[in-house]
């Protein structure tokens, strides 16, 4: 991961995100091989690496009975290089970043699934952080929640802070991230830029027409590759691969065709064609 990135950790559940989380983090032990965070290898050099690390991993955890406050002083008294005297400020600062200042001394118990998440961010961020990992930090936020949490993911990388954002969503990635790296069966199967990610699929098209089967097969008959189709209300959609297919020349072999053409558009690679691309199966799109 390049430093001062938003690095997009991208899988379906059950991919091995967590998992792979958790042996950087040096709470479970890798079968083979040596990760390395921040230079340091783990879980070896764990005691060095993680003070730099601030992380969210597998949903909040806190004492029900204590207020959102009284819980983050906990947290920060946990940590033994965590200054005494700075404590209260800092915390406050933490509740203000993810904006609980006004539930602050709100008991935990109360919380709702979405702020129970962002005091758990605010629990990574008591202490100035290299790194950050969130496991599924927007699960359970309602869309203002969830824009909170990606600005905020912003403005932590803009201060020079690296992001690690573990996501089964794809459009969340899309908006958030600058680096991807794609997840299945416990492989990493490709990283990269969005960019660079897309330039690895080809290009696609997707036509909506009542006649799905003769549309397939003038797509076929041109060279487009993969043609599939999904029925949208009294149509089709179809997308299919535009390989070295003139664009311009479709529609007018359609129409000789006698093709209903009731939309048409080259379509921009997105993440989810991405994903299909290099595992040759769907992805949960929303989660």
């Amino acid at each position: 991961m390049p430093r001062g990135a938003v690095y997009g950790f991208l899988g379906p559940n059950g991919s091995g995100k967590t998992t792979t989380i958790r042996m950087l983090l040096g709470l479970i032990q890798p079968t083979s091989g040596t990760p390395t965070v921040l230079g340091e290898p783990i879980p070896q050099r764990v005691a060095y690496a993680l003070p730099k690390v601030g992380s969210l991993v597998e949903g909040p955890a806190f004492h029900p009975y204590l207020s959102g406050r009284r819980n983050l002083v906990r947290l920060d008294a946990a940590d033994p290089q965590a200054s005494r005297r700075t404590a209260g400020s800092r915390i406050d600062a933490a509740l203000e970043r993810v904006g609980l200042m006004p539930a602050a001394d709100k008991n935990y118990r109360a919380y709702s699934l979405g702020m129970r998440q962002r005091l758990a961010i605010a629990g990574a961020l008591l202490q100035p952080r290299e790194l950050l990992i969130l496991d599924e930090p927007t699960n359970g936020l309602d869309p203002q929640g969830t824009r909170e949490v990606r600005h905020l993911v912003s403005d932590l990388a803009d201060d020079g802070a690296t992001v690690l954002i573990s996501s089964h969503l794809l459009s969340e990635v899309e908006q958030i991230c600058s680096h991807v790296g794609v997840m299945h069966a416990g492989k990493l199967l490709a990283q990269g830029t969005l960019d660079e990610l897309r330039a690895q699929t080809a290009p696609t098209v997707r036509l909506e027409t009542s006649d799905p089967q003769t549309a397939i097969e003038i797509m076929k008959r041109l060279g487009l590759k993969r043609p599939r189709s999904e029925r949208t209300g009294d149509h089709h959609l179809i997308s299919a691969e535009l390989g070295a297919v003139e664009v311009a020349a479709i529609v007018p072999a359609l129409v000789a065709g006698d093709v209903p053409v009731l939309g048409f558009r080259a379509a921009a690679q997105s993440l989810e064609d991405v994903f299909v691309g290099l595992t040759g199966e769907g992805f949960d799109v929303s989660g």
